[in-house]
């Protein structure tokens, strides 16, 4: 039976995933980088309002995943305060240099994790071997792996899924994600054999403001009068397709 997992990226996108019926949200924020861990505030206020299974991202920065020793102890005190609300798993991904995945350092994360299961995020796509890198997360005992098969999207990615989920062999659970909508999942499903899949199901949301300077510029992003955010009718309309795959 397949399922849907919502990239939340804020209090409201996690509601939003909840309502339009997600098995779970992958916590995060700033979707441009590929997500960065949200805030204490966020977290705590999701585990208090939502039933939603709240899974945070545990990344202290954008850009590559080898960390400083600095970072690596960020990592460790948002897992701390993960575990303090009860949430019911971190995302996390560290690689060393030469892109292999840094096993000493998962250990650590996923010991002090505990009780909290973990899973593995797209820094998996960025190994040097995909095939050995899952080996050495099923070693780690990673609950599942969010990929896209190495490519810029799942849909590109799909022949090396349908290898992944088959060598994983139910060891651990191969997630897809990237580019994942309504009208592609139901050959995802079918081409892949994965059972859980990861989508943002966003969209952009307009400013309110009245008055704008379009002379100055708060940031990298183009257009800073709109901003993403899950739409509870696009998780719905997945959830809806999947539920009707499940029964034929």
């Amino acid at each position: 039976m397949a399922c849907l997992e919502v990239c939340a990226n804020s209090y409201a996108s996690a509601l939003a995933a909840q309502n339009g019926g997600a098995k779970r949200a992958e916590f995060c924020d700033n979707l441009a980088e590929g997500g960065t861990t949200p805030s204490f505030a966020q977290i705590a206020l999701a585990k208090k309002n939502l039933s939603i299974e709240i899974w945070p991202i545990i990344r202290p920065r954008g850009g590559d995943f080898l960390y400083s020793d600095t970072e690596f102890e960020l990592m460790k005190e948002d897992i701390k305060i993960c575990k303090s609300l009860k949430c019911e798993g971190v995302v996390i991904g560290i690689l060393k240099a030469d892109g292999t995945i840094d096993q000493e350092r998962c250990t650590t994360l996923i010991e002090l994790a505990k009780p909290m299961d973990v899973a593995f995020h797209r820094a998996f796509d960025m190994s040097n071997d995909m095939d050995q890198a899952l080996e050495d997360l099923i070693e780690l005992g990673i609950k599942r792996v969010l990929t896209s098969g190495g490519a810029s999207s799942a849909p590109l990615g799909a022949e090396k899924l349908s290898q992944l989920v088959k060598k994983a062999n139910g060891r651990i659970t191969i997630m897809p994600g990237a580019g994942i909508n309504e009208s592609n999942i139901p050959q995802l499903i079918n081409q892949t054999g994965a059972t859980e899949f990861h989508a943002s199901a966003k969209e952009f949301v307009a400013s309110k403001m009245i008055f704008r300077n379009t002379e100055s510029k708060m940031g990298s992003i183009e257009d800073e009068y709109r901003y993403e955010l899950t739409s509870e009718i696009k998780v719905k309309a997945l959830v809806d397709c999947i539920s009707k795959i499940n029964t034929l």
